[in-house]
């Protein structure tokens, strides 16, 4: 038999059931919004990481009778280093700059306090955050250097977050598609328990046996499919829709907005999984219901 012919009786299987099919349909998007919503969300969450992870950094505080001329070999030979980001060298001008903007708000604090009492630093961002302590102990070594400040509370804080959402992330993937399947499963079963007698029917003349499961097999990845673009058409019109509003609130982090080459990469992952998830699930229904 033509696959014109599975695709007719397909569509006749679900034109006879509509609400199984719709209920199917939205369970499917249901679905298929929570795993590309949290896609999303997972993948900002990294983008936002990656972001942050590079904002701690080893703050060098020189001696008062370093040149700039000794600062500035530090910081060339620094920038030869492929795990440092980015060197920015504070002058004791702008150390104080930077205390009168942090103590605006108390005038006594300003009083007494000069720039040749503030020591010259460079501040050293990093590709991750394990990098910084590596590099501290390099500055540490360097005779004209009075100080090393390392935020190793923030570099611990930043690395656990990022291990705690890989692992939810994969877990909660790993769940939404086997949800996914049983949901196929279950409602495939159900109609082929409902037709039993016509299934019967069909076999008494003739019919063979992949005449009689293909179209349920079709009739899974359609429900599949069809939650999964229409999951994705609503994911993308609500992230649109708000991009203003979250491209304020995230400030800095520029990940919006989306790049529409990744929507179409999350498009071609949903309606792969869509195929695998309605395959496996109609065929375990198919295995489990018709003894054929």
């Amino acid at each position: 038999m033509s696959y014109t012919n599975y695709f007719r009786f397909t569509k006749r299987n679900i034109r006879r059931s509509p609400f199984q099919a719709a209920a199917a349909v939205m369970i499917m998007f249901l679905t298929f919004f929570v795993l590309s919503t949290f896609l999303l969300l997972a993948i900002g969450s990294q983008e936002i990481l990656r972001f942050y992870e590079s904002k701690p950094q080893v703050i060098a505080f020189f001696k008062d009778t370093t040149t700039n001329e000794d600062i500035m070999a530090i910081s060339k030979a620094l920038e030869k280093d492929a795990r440092i980001l980015k060197i920015k060298f504070v002058s004791k001008q702008e150390a104080l700059n930077i205390y009168r903007e942090s103590n605006k708000n108390d005038p006594t604090l300003l009083e007494l306090v000069t720039a040749n009492i503030l020591p010259a630093s460079l501040e050293i961002s990093t590709k991750t955050p394990q990098d910084l302590a590596p590099i501290a102990e390099i500055l540490r070594i360097e005779p004209v250097v009075s100080d090393v400040i390392i935020p190793e509370d923030v570099i611990q804080t930043l690395t656990s977050a990022t291990r705690i959402i890989r692992y939810v992330g994969g877990a909660i993937v790993v769940f939404l598609i086997l949800f996914s399947t049983l949901v196929i499963l279950m409602v495939i079963g159900f109609k082929i328990r409902l037709r039993r007698d016509e299934i019967e029917t069909m076999r008494l003349i003739g019919a063979s046996s992949s005449f009689i499961r293909w179209p349920f097999i079709m009739e899974g990845i359609f429900y599949g499919l069809t939650g999964a673009i229409v999951a994705w058409i609503v994911v993308y019109t609500l992230l649109w829709y708000f991009t203003p509003f979250l491209q304020t609130y995230l400030g800095e982090v520029q990940f919006l907005p989306v790049n529409p080459l990744f929507m179409l990469a999350l498009l071609t992952t949903s309606l792969l999984t869509a195929i695998v998830v309605g395959s496996l699930g109609s065929l375990g229904a198919v295995k489990r219901y018709l003894h054929i």
